[in-house]
């Protein structure tokens, strides 16, 4: 079965321990209760009996095996193997206080369920195991009734007559261990197929890393080389039917190549795309180490100037191959821009998400993915004038976006704030925006700030010509350059953990892994 429903599994494993906890303790009270009540005049009830040890055995057990599965460092496959044992060992308990007092039995044996079989149909239903574990395990817990009638005839506290009639009397129980692994057959399928369907191409999926408007986006493996990579799925609804869904096919199509022919270190890598049996779109991307930068500055603030400088270089980068190549991003956001660790080098940038990239000539503009259903081509808070317009868009469409990530980088703040996505794209195209100085707590070089505001001008021809231009005013403006030192020391804060006595509020640092695009 996949890993992360192997977690899951374990994860349901402590919480049944948890309830066996709970179990064991209200139902020796309640037995102490019922004594009271049925037999008012004797004083039994207040005692402790042998079975008594017996249940605190069981609440030792339950509560160690929780405890075991919230720390142990092993493998849920091993964990799951560990529930087995628990189940015999509960199985035994629970029989041997069955058959314990002679007083609550006849000397005619019946055939009967037990509280085994219980456990074992539950066992078999919510933790999954192999179908030959679970009939040997199951068998084994059946059995611990006619051993706990032995051990009662071995005291004399119940004369059954023939020792086989143990195993007669609780024929039953050995029924449901066959039920039990009709159960855990049609479990463990229902794990081969999830298996199945997370297969895209050579690559097998794992655990979720995001979810978005238009798909999931996976932690994956490729089956042969082992290479960790992000699957980004696009879900056959928000696709269409029919034609729509041919359109799209060759819309994919063109945008994977597309992103496949970028070959800049700041652009994210495509490894491999596919469609599915059933119509699901997939990008194979590389794996990143990091978070992107609306997570970075929701989580510690604005940034100084001299990273907001080495960031943005990056990204100029990646845009300028594209922007040679005619090609616009369209949805340059904080979102869309990810930073982290790449080898040695740390703040390293990658542009994501090139789904809506388009060429400026226009030409094969039908074949983008922005006239698809549910799609808008942009995000408001981060949308140039024209986009938002309709009108013809080129490279410094994509350089006002990259103002407004600067913007948000250097004040923690958008550049405009709304309430509403109309009053948003509004505001983009008729409202001079503050200078970041006037927003940010600390100072804003003032070619940074110009360069900053120059990049937010209204009309294409106000902004400057190239991504390259750009990158190559940044290095020119940075007389106290973001050091790789400065990096490391920051990466190691956030993740050096942090007492809660030391966390000023509810949101405190730590590394998020994305595999986004």
């Amino acid at each position: 079965m996949p890993d992360d429903l192997l977690r899951e599994a374990a994860h349901r494993l402590g919480i049944a321990a948890v309830l066996g906890v709970v179990l064991w303790f209200v139902g020796a009270a309640l037995d102490h209760w019922a004594m009271k009540v049925l037999n008012p005049g004797d004083p039994r009830w207040r005692q402790l009996h042998a079975p008594d040890a017996i249940v605190g055995l069981g609440i030792l057990t339950s509560a160690a095996l929780f405890a075991y599965s919230r720390v142990s460092p092993r493998s849920p496959r091993f964990l799951l193997d560990l529930g087995l044992g628990y189940l015999i060992v509960t199985a035994l308990d629970i029989a041997i206080i069955w058959h314990w007092d002679s007083g609550s039995h006849t000397l005619m044996a019946e055939p009967m369920f037990s509280w085994a079989a219980c456990l074992v149909l539950i066992f078999a239903a919510i933790i999954p195991n192999p179908p030959g574990k679970t009939f040997v395990a199951g068998l084994i817990a059946a059995s611990m009734n006619p051993l706990a009638m032995v051990i009662a005839k071995a005291r004399g506290a119940w004369d059954f007559g023939p020792w086989a009639n143990a195993l007669v009397m609780h024929y039953p129980d050995y029924i449901m261990v066959g039920v039990s692994v009709v159960i855990s057959q049609v479990i463990t399928r229902l794990g081969h197929h999830v298996t199945r369907a997370r297969e895209m191409g050579s690559y097998r999926l794992g655990e979720l890393l995001g979810r978005g408007g238009m798909g999931e986006v996976y932690r994956a493996t490729h089956r042969m080389l082992a290479r960790p990579a992000a699957i980004k799925l696009i879900r056959p609804e928000a696709i269409g039917t029919g034609s729509a869904a041919e359109l799209a096919l060759r819309r994919f199509r063109r945008e994977a190549e597309v992103a496949a022919s970028l070959r800049s270190p700041h652009t994210v890598e495509l490894y491999d795309f596919g469609v599915t049996e059933n119509q699901t779109f997939f990008f194979v991307m590389e794996l990143l180490d990091g978070l992107d930068l609306e997570t970075l500055v929701r989580r510690h603030g604005a940034q100084p100037p001299s990273r907001v400088i080495h960031i943005l270089r990056q990204v100029c980068d990646s845009l300028e191959e594209a922007h040679a190549r005619g090609l616009v991003h369209r949805d340059i956001k904080p979102a869309n821009l990810h930073i982290g660790r790449l080898g040695l080098r740390h703040d390293f940038v990658k542009v994501l998400d090139f789904g809506l990239v388009k060429a400026v000539d226009g030409a094969g503009a039908e074949h983008t993915l922005e006239t698809g259903p549910n799609l808008t081509p942009g995000t408001p808070s981060y949308m140039a004038p024209e986009a938002a317009l309709g009108e013809k868009i080129d490279g410094r469409t994509d350089l006002y976006s990259l103002g407004c990530v600067g913007y948000w980088l250097l004040t923690g703040t958008v550049v405009f704030e709304a309430t509403s996505v109309l009053q948003a794209v509004a505001r983009h195209i008729n409202d001079p925006p503050i200078r970041p100085s006037q927003r940010s707590g600390t100072p804003v070089p003032p070619r940074l700030e110009q360069l900053i505001l120059s990049m937010l001008g209204k009309r294409p021809d106000d902004r400057p010509a190239t991504a390259g231009e750009v990158g190559r005013e940044l290095v020119a403006m940075d007389d106290d350059p973001w050091t790789e030192e400065q990096a490391v020391e920051w990466w190691q804060e956030i993740r050096t953990p942090v007492p809660k006595e030391a966390v000023p509020g509810p949101q405190s640092a730590q590394l998020v892994i994305h595999g986004r695009g």
